[in-house]
């Protein structure tokens, strides 16, 4: 797969972690008879940061800015659902599962991006003398 490919899959994947973001942040409540296992909100805080995060960096975004965008919007979501989520409560730890999200999925992502950058291109098949 070309880098440009790489480049454009990560790009659409980006879009859709970030709308998956949006919609496990700002839902008004967990569906009815979801089961409670202690701990599982903040493995979901983790993974829907650590998704955008990965594939932001393969997309070519920017870490640093990435990081940026993505913490900012961990406290702001928190914030947003303390003040205007009746059936939820903003939560500090929330926002700390957020920004561990955010370094792990940047450190992947830095990490994969060097990786396929590193790995061999085929060459062209070369023409039949004539």
């Amino acid at each position: 797969m070309t880098t440009a490919r790489v480049r454009f899959a990560a790009l659409a994947g980006f879009a859709l972690a970030v709308l998956l973001q949006l919609v496990a942040l700002y839902a008004p409540s967990t569906p009815d008879g979801t089961p409670s296992i202690p701990g599982l909100d903040k493995v979901v805080h983790v993974a829907v940061f650590l998704l955008p995060a990965l594939l932001g960096v393969l997309a070519g975004i920017r870490p640093a800015l990435l990081a940026a965008l993505l913490i900012v919007h961990a406290v702001v979501s928190e914030v947003l659902q303390h003040l205007l989520l009746r059936e939820r409560s903003g939560d500090a730890w929330d926002a700390v599962a957020d920004v561990i999200g955010v370094a792990a999925g940047i450190a992947a992502g830095l990490a994969l991006r060097s990786r396929l950058s590193r790995r061999p291109r085929p060459r062209p098949a070369s023409l039949p003398p004539t």
